[in-house]
């Protein structure tokens, strides 16, 4: 049996942290449970995240670090593209991106409802650049006619909780609704139905149509 190079005993820790954070919670699960999931000693985890203090943070920061670099993409879009179509483009991204990292997505966005130091300096940085892009695109829509003048604040509150609710409420949707949001197919559908929101809510009536 081959020993474990060191980038995989750090994969290993972050997978099994991940996945016992989701159904144990953080405050439910310890150092020595993620050791023996990732199967690796306990002493890797302060040696390459200084424990699990360390380890939230990280996961935290991987999480946003990616997910801005997605808004920052889709912001640049805006100059050669509607805003509509930058707006669409950029929630197109935003969903493929939660759903790919769909579990840290589940642990981080359920982590940031709650008050803590880490999740004060999240909101000042990460979430404070998000709302500066997303509030450009929908600012420059209104300038050339293309969004109507809405409450930027409502308009920002509606369409976060259309993003995270897939993820956030995960055991809702699956449970009740009976959406699995896992499935490929969900990403494509629930798309559409934030396509025809945009249209609905913020389209003036000469620019509801679709993305092209």
């Amino acid at each position: 049996m081959q020993p474990t190079v060191p980038n995989q005993t750090k994969e290993k820790i972050i997978e099994a942290a991940i996945a016992l954070f989701n159904t144990q919670g953080f405050n439910g699960t310890s150092v020595r449970e993620i050791a023996k999931k990732a199967n690796v000693n306990v002493a890797h985890i302060s040696y390459y995240f200084n424990g699990k203090g360390g380890l939230l943070e990280y996961l935290v920061s991987k999480y946003y670090e990616g997910y801005l670099s997605v808004i920052e993409e889709g912001y640049i879009r805006l100059s050669h593209e509607t805003p509509k179509n930058c707006l669409l483009l950029l929630i197109q991204d935003i969903l493929n991106y939660q759903h790919y990292n769909r579990q840290l997505a589940r642990f981080v966005l359920r982590e940031v409802t709650l008050d803590s130091t880490l999740i004060r300096e999240v909101m000042t940085t990460y979430l404070t650049k998000e709302k500066y892009f997303l509030k450009a695109i929908l600012e420059e829509g209104i300038k050339t006619g293309y969004f109507r003048k809405a409450p930027m604040v409502h308009i920002l509150v509606q369409l976060k909780s259309l993003l995270n609710m897939p993820y956030l409420q995960t055991q809702y949707m699956t449970e009740v609704l009976y959406i699995q949001t896992h499935e490929t197919y969900f990403v494509k559908q629930y798309f559409h139905e934030i396509e025809i929101w945009i249209d609905h809510l913020l389209c003036e009536p000469a620019q509801k149509e679709a993305i092209v």
